[in-house]
């Protein structure tokens, strides 16, 4: 009898278990959804002030100062338009991540809760959050009693062992785990990995280049190189370029779409009305989950990609920014292979060559290529480039090279 009442206990403690669990889902769901809702609300919200911004120039009466004045006002109306349509489109974006997210499996829950609570790490709110391509990141919440605390990377190696994934912290989780909890996000490890190297010389009688660079990890498997090359030499060209660039990482971080960042930096500067200030802006932007990239050029000079001894010339004929109030650019997108290389460029390497058929000077230059290192493939190319100019550096010169490999520890 006692014993048919403990298996009776048992099953009741089970169900309730099991009650529980659904009651928190409902809830996550619940808050969730309603999240989702309350984004979406803002989205529309901003929506609807864009179209207040809408509409076609209309230059009324009056003098050329009055009309200047008034074209300059609509522009700045546009700027804001565009501004609050971007945000919109991000909340959107943002609703649909939220609403995905679901618990993770009890077994696999407890699997992990038992091992890091054996080394005085507490996990909670375990979850998964989809990624593309059938990928599921691991979310959830860590703190620890340990002094000084413990390396989240870790954390992240113990549960990849516990979960049999390669798993790497996200770009936006804490660096360690502390006493106050706070959340992190796991996300699974890309088969591509990329190194990059770049090499540059300042024009004669400068101290100053007017060409920057960037490379940067906006997500965990998306790494994006920027090259800008500022309008003339010196350090106000300098100072153009590198404004581009730090404008364009911050929007691209805060969630805006390639397309969005370049069309707000473009506009802003547009509507300066400062005929010097034109800089260019090459994007190669690299998925390392897909091998794939996508190229954004604004005045930007030929990108070569050198598959082997194979080398194909990537190029779009737009102009450099700032001169009209939109821009369209259609990106180029190529399928990448396990030892391929990008190869950017300033336009002062192109006009060092000095020849008509310079694109493909240089393209039969970089075929015959045999180093490995991008750093070191870069140095070489720009050495090719001084020594084709006669030793004389007329313009900036830089060159930046993307090596991309498949990951050997991903499989």
């Amino acid at each position: 009898m006692i014993a048919g009442q403990e298996l009776m206990g048992y099953y009741r403690g089970k169900k309730a278990a099991g009650r529980q669990l659904r009651e928190e889902e409902l809830r996550t769901a619940q808050v969730s959804d309603l999240c989702r809702r309350r984004l979406l609300n803002y989205a529309d919200t901003f929506k609807e002030l864009s179209k207040s911004y809408d509409g076609d120039f209309q230059p009324m009466e009056g003098d050329r100062q009055t009309q200047l004045s008034e074209r300059r006002l609509w522009e700045n109306r546009q700027i804001i338009r565009e501004h609050l349509t971007e945000m919109a489109q991000i909340m959107t974006e943002v609703a649909g991540e939220v609403v995905c997210f679901y618990p993770m499996e009890e077994r696999k829950k407890r699997m992990i809760t038992s091992a890091l609570k054996e080394e005085q790490i507490i996990a909670e709110s375990l979850s998964y959050l989809p990624r593309p391509t059938g990928r599921r990141a691991v979310a959830l919440t860590l703190s620890t009693e340990k002094k000084g605390g413990i390396s989240a990377e870790e954390v992240a190696d113990m549960i990849s062992v516990l979960l049999d994934r390669r798993l790497q912290l996200s770009v936006s989780s804490p660096f360690r785990v502390e006493k106050t909890p706070h959340s992190f996000i796991l996300e699974e490890e890309a088969g591509y990995l990329v190194l990059t190297g770049f090499s540059r010389a300042t024009k004669e009688n400068e101290t100053i280049s007017g060409d920057n660079f960037a490379v940067f990890e906006a997500e965990k498997g998306r790494v994006t190189v920027m090259l800008s090359d500022g309008t003339g030499s010196g350090e106000t060209a300098g100072k153009d370029s590198e404004r581009v660039l730090d404008l364009m990482e911050k929007m691209i971080e805060a969630g805006y779409t390639m397309e969005g960042a370049i069309n707000m930096v473009n506009t802003a500067l547009f509507v300066t009305g400062e005929d010097r200030n034109h800089p260019t802006l090459d994007i190669c932007d690299i998925d390392l989950y897909q091998g794939s990239c996508r190229l954004y050029k604004a005045g930007g000079a030929v990108t070569f990609l050198k598959q082997e001894d194979k080398v194909e010339q990537l190029k779009a004929g737009t102009l450099p920014l700032g001169i009209f109030q939109q821009v369209d650019i259609l990106p180029l997108e190529r399928q990448l292979q396990d030892g391929d290389y990008l190869i950017m460029v300033s336009d002062g390497v192109i006009d060092a060559l000095g020849v008509h058929d310079y694109e493909n000077t240089l393209e039969e230059a970089i075929s015959g290529i045999r180093e490995q290192n991008p750093g070191e493939i870069a140095e070489k190319i720009l050495r090719m480039a001084i020594y084709a100019g006669g030793g004389h550096i007329t313009d900036d010169m830089t060159v930046g090279v993307i090596g991309i490999w498949e990951n050997a520890t991903f499989s």
